[in-house]
């Protein structure tokens, strides 16, 4: 976990809401200069710090409203600092908790360099980062839809099975195996909505991947070496990583794709492990997706993963490769190369 230690006349902190946002601002001696709560609006903000714009840090806490006051930040050449939600517990564990006093601790917090720092992503891929989550989003809908039509087969216990409805020319006939018009009905409402999001996800992985061209050709072509790594699991690692330089080590990559386990140590004893959920989400499922995929038809790597699986078992063993993978990622970006099989299996 990173922290803010770069020292100001004046420290910021906003507890941020839509409407709303309780401003606080301190001196480098602690004593509060400015506390009151304005309208969530670009010209109430910089009005309320205009007498501080000498020297003036801004914090706040990592929420789904941020994004313009970092652009803003940006544009008017203000330091911005984002506050990871789960690590700021002083926030979260005080006996009396509301916006004046949170934006007062978040101030104090960033006065005493001990603000847990989260990435503020860059506007310039932000936008479509948050697009292609929202294909993914959409993609895991349409996947619902068909679990649910091969569960309903399930019930009614059909004599054949219905194979794999993903492809359209096995979806033909579909509705009048099942006997009840309502169960007909039911299949149909699916069918109708597969039909609706097949083109617009096919729309929207063309969109995004044009965009990606414009952003960073050179990494999204580097991506696709990987065998097995297509696509959208591509665009996917590209999006999420962003700039490879922010992890200065591979360890930190790895934890940060929630690739390996945090142990929790006190006195010289493990008692487990924490922090299951610190990390990026899209990141994990990418690089395990990438490990079973990097498998199939690809007899070196599954003869290395039999010989993983002989030692740890092959869950494990797949989280291993997976693990294996994202240290490859690292340095491929970080060095501008290629993915080379013959070297990934033999270390």
């Amino acid at each position: 976990m990173r922290f803010y230690t770069t020292q100001h006349k004046f420290y910021c902190g906003i507890d941020l809401h839509v409407g709303w946002m309780y401003c606080c601002v301190i001196d480098a001696d602690g004593e509060v200069r400015m506390h009151k709560n304005i309208r969530t609006n670009p010209k109430a903000f910089l009005h309320a710090l205009q007498p501080f714009r000498e020297d003036v840090v801004v914090c706040v806490e990592c929420m789904f409203t941020w994004y313009w006051l970092a652009d803003l930040c940006e544009d008017e050449g203000i330091p911005f600092v984002l506050g990871h939600a789960l690590y700021m517990r002083a926030i979260h564990g005080g006996k009396a908790k509301n916006d004046r006093l949170d934006s007062h601790t978040i101030a104090a917090l960033l006065r005493g360099g001990l603000i847990p720092q989260a990435y503020v992503y860059p506007r310039r891929m932000r936008a479509t980062r948050d697009l292609l989550r929202r294909r993914n989003h959409l993609m895991h809908k349409r996947a619902e839809l068909y679990a649910h039509i091969q569960n309903t087969g399930s019930q009614y216990n059909l004599v054949d099975p219905l194979g794999r409805i993903a492809k359209p020319q096995n979806r033909r006939g579909l509705i009048e195996r099942f006997d009840h018009a309502c169960v007909q009905k039911n299949i149909a409402v699916d069918l109708a909505l597969v039909d609706f999001y097949d083109p617009l996800l096919a729309e929207l992985e063309r969109y995004i991947e044009k965009t990606a061209h414009s952003h960073d050709p050179v990494s999204l072509a580097l991506l696709r070496t990987i065998p097995g790594v297509g696509k959208i699991l591509a665009l996917v690692m590209l999006y999420e990583i962003e700039d490879i330089a922010r992890f200065p080590r591979v360890q930190e990559f790895v934890s940060y794709s929630r690739l390996v386990k945090s142990a929790r140590e006190s006195n010289g004893k493990r008692h487990g492990t924490s922090g299951k959920k610190s990390g990026n989400a899209p990141l994990k499922w990418a690089f395990s997706e990438a490990a079973v995929r990097f498998l199939k038809n690809n007899e070196p790597a599954q003869k290395y993963l039999a010989q993983l699986a002989t030692k740890h078992g092959k869950g494990k063993a797949l989280s291993i490769l997976a693990h294996k993978l994202g240290r490859a990622v690292y340095f491929m970006l970080k060095q501008q190369v290629a993915f080379d099989q013959a070297k990934f299996l033999a270390t």
